[in-house]
Formats: structure tokens, sequence, C-alpha cells
């Protein structure tokens, strides 16, 4: 039987989320990727528990996650009842509805049928009487603003979830689900939008400021830009990476001459820091408390440890800020 550290909460930082009571790990584990029938099941349940040893306390999912979707709150579900039922009021563990799960015209969107719907398919996938968190994963160009956020608070009414968010969600489409929600009585607790040295879409498109007004929390996905913003491809593209894959998350074609210089260059700096390029990227999220943790994955414990690693340098000099800022520029 699994027994968590005894000293699990020793090294994370935990991060207020906006105005909540809620606080995060800096770092939270993602199940996008790597939860599913393809990999080890035992690989799975390793990495959950040496995330929740390192102060992890954040497991994140969406319907979809996996492949195939439902998969990812499938093998979730399996790790807590063999290893985590008596840890479940330790863990915050956050799933989405958003993107296609099913056929036929309730199966994605913002619709308020849908968005429940999935939540009860989410629950009992997970074994769970309630999620943490419940986001809205994208924003439904078809459907009220007020019937999506409806249906978020109607899943707090419910005791389906106790906190709800938004994924994907544009600064003044932020704004307004935020003003809907405290109407209801049920405050905005977060965003996740996509995030990192190479996409600051947050920065320039004001989503941040937005958060910093509403006074609600962030939580970046793709801070490694799909393991770009890792030493993986610094020196060519290996062929059981993702980029030598047919995702369509990643191709070979994006990683550029040019790109690769920017990472080797971005490379001397982190090792200058003391740290991995990865550690330097997830640090670089973090900086200034902007953001209330970071999403990552992982397809092993050793992988997931050097990730929550950069936790240790979280603070950068105006220097290294600037040349991050010319690398990238150049």
């Amino acid at each position: 039987m699994y027994t968590a550290h005894p000293h699990r909460y020793a090294d994370m930082p935990y991060r207020r989320t906006g105005r909540s009571g809620l606080k995060l790990p800096a770092l939270s584990l993602g199940l996008w990727h790597n939860f599913g029938p393809d990999r080890p099941a035992e690989t799975q349940r390793a990495i959950l528990r040496r995330a929740f040893d390192l102060g992890v306390t954040h497991f994140d999912l969406a319907n979809n996650y996996g492949p195939p979707p439902g998969a990812a709150e499938s093998a979730l579900g399996e790790a807590l009842r063999a290893d985590f039922a008596r840890y479940r009021d330790e863990l915050v563990i956050s799933t989405k509805a958003g993107y296609l799960m099913w056929p036929g015209p309730y199966g994605e969107w913002g619709s308020r049928k849908y968005l429940l719907s999935s939540l009860d398919q989410s629950l009992q996938r997970m074994g769970l009487e309630y999620v943490d968190i419940f986001y809205s994963h994208r924003p439904d160009p078809e459907t009220p603003l007020e019937e999506t956020m409806g249906a978020l608070h109607s899943a707090v009414q419910q005791g389906k979830a106790l906190y709800v968010g938004v994924s994907n969600y544009s600064a003044e489409q932020t704004r307004e689900a935020a003003r809907i929600l405290a109407d209801l009585g049920t405050p905005l607790l977060i965003h996740q939008p996509r995030y990192s040295m190479l996409d600051r879409r947050p920065e320039t498109e004001g989503l941040l400021d937005a958060l910093d007004e509403l006074q609600t929390g962030s939580i970046a996905y793709s801070p490694l830009e799909q393991g770009v913003l890792t030493a993986r491809y610094l020196d060519g593209i290996p062929e059981d990476s993702r980029a030598a894959s047919d995702s369509p998350f990643l191709n070979s074609d994006a990683l550029t001459e040019e790109l690769v210089g920017k990472l080797r260059a971005l490379d001397d700096i982190a090792k200058s820091r003391g740290q991995s390029l990865a550690q330097m990227a997830l640090a670089w999220v973090l900086r200034g408390g902007r953001v209330t943790s970071a999403l990552v994955g992982a397809s092993s414990p050793r992988q997931l440890e050097d990730s929550v690693a950069a936790v240790r340098n979280l603070d950068f000099d105006p220097e290294e800020l600037a040349r991050i800022d010319r690398v990238i520029a150049s």
C-alpha cells in the first residue's frame, strides 16, 4: 500500500489563487498526455505517487484527455482508489469540458446540457463525488455566455464542483464571465491560458492585466511548448520525440534552424543560473507571482523530478530577463 512521503510539503511553494482561500502548488501535474491505455498503468501510478511525494497536490484533467478521450480520468480514478483514497482531502483535482467528447450536437462547446452531462461522466470515471475545479475549456461562439457560466454555477450549487474556472478565454471574455458569475454568487477562481517564453499572448493581449484587476488566479499550460523549451531538440530531432511523430501539437517543421539557435542561446542562460532549459522556462512563467501555478506533464517520475527542481530558483535579475527577451526577439 502506498504511503505518502512524510515531508511532502517541505519544499514546494504554494500560492494563493486570486482572492480565494485555495492555494495551489507552484507546479501542478497535467494529465493531458501519457495517461491512457498505450502507457503502462504502473508507470502512470508511479508518476502520480512521485508527484504527491514532491508536494504536487494538484492534478489537472479534461474530459477528452487520453487518448482516447476519457482515458486520463479513468486512469486517475484507478490511482485514486488504489493509492490516494485516504489523501483525497489533500488533493486538488480539476477537470474541464468544451472540446469534442461524444458525437452529435450535444457533445462539445458550452451548452448547459453538454457541460453538466460531461461533468457527471467525469465524476463517474474518476469515482468522485466532486471535483475541486470545473472549467469551461473554451468559449462557445454560439451559446450565450450567461448559459455557460450558469452551468458552472449550477455545478457548484449541486455540490459537484467547489470552484469554477475558464480556459482559452480572451481578456474581454474573461471579464464578462467573471461579471456574470459574480452576479450569480460564484466567483471566477482561475483562468488556464497557454503561456510560455515563446508564447506571450497573455501579456501582449492583456489577459494577465485583466486577471490582476479581477483578482483571479491563473495556471499556465504548455509552459514548455510541448517539449520545445527543453534540451531535447538542441542537437536535432530524436526519433522517439513528439516532433518526430505525427502529433498534431508539434511537428518537425516547427523546429527551424532559427528556433533551435534561440533554444541554444536560452540554454546558455539557463546554465548560468544553474538550471536546465526546462527548469528556467518554468521559473520564467512563475516569475513575479502573477501566475499561480504552471502545468507540467511527465512520461516518467524522473522527468517530473527535473521539472519540480525548478522551484529551487524562481527569481530572475533584470539582466537575465533582458537577455531572454533579446534572444526571443532576435
